[in-house]
């Protein structure tokens, strides 16, 4: 059974950072095969993509793009995020998503809320 995950949110004022980090388990397949993304839900929004890292590379909301990097430790298991100057318009719920190829399972981590405020 997949289990993905995330902790490392919390509260933290505008300007700072955060690294939250996505665990994985359960894979029937190899990690390093599985794109895994990170997104975001704003109370009263859609959930949005943040980042994306496949082997290809990684890609980036325009909204993150030079604050937030994502990373991952296939050894591990684990891919992160690390979010810089932080803005209030950050805060949200984060997840951690997986998905092997175009029409894999797609799995979803409970999330990690990430406030910021001062």
């Amino acid at each position: 059974q997949v289990h993905l995950v995330e902790s490392g949110g919390g509260l933290v004022q505008p300007g700072g950072s955060l690294r939250l980090s996505c665990a994985a388990s359960g894979f029937s397949f190899i990690f390093s095969s599985y794109a895994m993304s990170w997104y975001r839900q704003a109370p009263g929004k859609e959930r949005e993509l943040v980042a994306t890292m496949t082997s290809a590379g990684g890609n980036y909301a325009d909204s993150v793009k030079d604050r937030f990097t994502m990373s991952r430790d296939n050894d591990k298991k684990t891919v992160y995020l690390q979010m810089n100057s932080l803005k209030p318009e950050d805060t949200a719920v984060y997840y951690c998503k997986a998905r092997r190829g175009m029409y894999g399972t797609i799995y979803w981590g409970s999330g990690t809320l990430v406030t910021v405020s001062s």
